[in-house]
């Protein structure tokens, strides 16, 4: 788990350095997800990328995690956040078979939202960044463990 933890959040530090309009959906999906919340890293001005369990957090899992998308460019996040659920702020999209992939960035709100989803293991992690332009910018990732709610991944 922590060896897909740690290639995951790489892909994650690499994947904020992409550019918008970065569009690369090769699969039609629909997939429905029940997902537990296993941990939460957080860096902000009191903690540095301190780490809280769930059982140490007064937050719930997702109950309506759902991912639709078209061939050639249509990626839909419900369930997640409402900031994600706006289909025409999604800045990267990136969906084959192994991962689903997606950022979104509000310059003028000076915030971001990312997630990578695999497919095959059901890892979700989900980034928010705030005061994006700032040296003290704030993050918070979750990781969570999902279950796929159709029988086909």
């Amino acid at each position: 788990m922590s060896k897909y933890f740690l290639i995951t959040f790489i892909s994650l530090l690499f994947f904020n350095q992409t550019l918008a309009k970065d569009v690369s959906i090769k699969e039609n999906i629909d997939l429905r997800f029940v997902c537990n919340l296993e941990k939460k890293i957080i860096k902000n001005s009191e903690y540095n990328y301190q780490t809280f369990l769930a059982k140490d957090l007064n937050e719930k899992g997702l109950d309506k995690f759902k991912i639709k998308s078209k061939k050639p460019e249509t990626l839909l996040i419900q369930g997640l956040s409402i900031f994600l659920s706006n289909s025409e702020k999604l800045n990267v999209k990136v969906v084959n078979k192994d991962v689903v992939l997606f950022k979104s960035i509000d310059q003028i709100k000076n915030y971001s939202e990312s997630g990578i989803i695999t497919r095959k293991t059901g890892e979700l992690i989900h980034e928010i960044t705030k005061n994006i332009k700032s040296e003290n910018a704030e993050k918070y990732i979750s990781i969570y463990s999902c279950i796929n709610l159709d029988k086909k991944v």
